[in-house]
């Protein structure tokens, strides 16, 4: 692996713990609703600003093109937010990330490489094929037994698939307009989470005065999630920008081994043998790719 290689890998390595720590913060708050995403939003836009002037500005002249990258991918992310949450109320905290992780970088994948034109090596796509394979099981580990509710299809699956759709589409959306734009990649996450407090705040209405209860409450919470969750992203941002997206997308997945053993060690989740097993594959595939 060469230099750029390497120093994308630490970058997107360094994304997924900061990944898996901030949906640990968000599974315990997910029934907080809407008010903490709104104030999610918020947090992340204020503490972030602050290094948007010390990391290249936009990073572009082209005004245009920066609005309408952060405009779509806003869009995207709210959606994407709100399913998650939906996620996180409906079954295990494991099934429903495994499940959107597994989904996400398999679309992108296949995108990357048959619009985007990528070529990944034949030994990193048997790495990028166990990530996937080992994401997609743990999300189907513990779906058993969940029959006796009187449903055909668990509905922590049903979100977790359209988490993943919808995580393809702002990582392709959002990997073209860093690219296509040279947008800097703390002002592109600023002005999303900017764009997504006004898109939250509309979808609250007359209810905005819920949040009241909830920042007062969780607080620190927020500010946790106001510092990794962008933090996060950034992260990738800046790997895609220097290493193709059909490698970059399966690696973020080491954040499933994380939030799986967080769940067998923390939430006691079933199964413990299996969600550690396919951890295992998951890192396999990782080797696979770093090597």
């Amino acid at each position: 692996m060469g230099p750029v290689s390497s120093f994308a890998f630490v970058l997107v390595f360094a994304a997924a713990i900061t990944h898996a720590a901030w949906n640990v913060i968000a599974h315990g708050s997910s029934r907080s609703g809407v008010p903490f995403l709104w104030a999610g939003s918020l947090c992340s836009t204020v503490i972030w600003a602050a290094a948007v002037p010390v990391t290249g500005g936009i990073g572009t002249t082209d005004v245009g093109g920066f609005l309408a990258g952060i405009g779509v991918s806003a869009l995207i992310h709210v959606g994407y937010m709100l399913v998650l949450q939906r996620g996180y109320t409906s079954g295990d905290l494991s099934t429903v990330y495994a499940t959107a992780r597994g989904v996400g970088p398999l679309l992108s994948v296949v995108v990357a490489i048959a619009v985007l034109g990528e070529r990944p090596s034949p030994l990193s796509l048997v790495g990028i094929a166990l990530i996937i394979a080992g994401v997609v099981g743990a999300g189907l580990i513990g779906r058993r037994g969940r029959g006796t509710t009187g449903k055909r299809v668990d509905p922590a699956l049903v979100f977790g698939v359209l988490t993943g759709v919808a995580i393809a589409a702002y990582t392709l959306w959002d990997t073209a307009a860093v690219r296509t734009w040279g947008i800097s990649p703390v002002a592109f996450m600023v002005g999303c989470t900017f764009l997504e407090t006004l898109l939250f705040t509309a979808i609250l209405g007359r209810c905005l005065p819920s949040v009241v209860p909830v920042v007062r409450e969780q607080w620190r919470t927020l500010v946790a999630f106001g510092i990794l969750s962008p933090l996060a992203y950034i992260l990738v941002l800046t790997a895609v920008a220097i290493a193709p997206l059909a490698l970059v997308a399966p690696l973020r997945e080491v954040s499933v081994v994380i939030v799986s053993l967080y769940g067998v060690v923390v939430l006691r989740e079933s199964s413990p043998a299996l969600r550690l097993g396919v951890s295992v594959v998951v890192v396999g595939g990782i080797a696979l790719i770093a090597s």
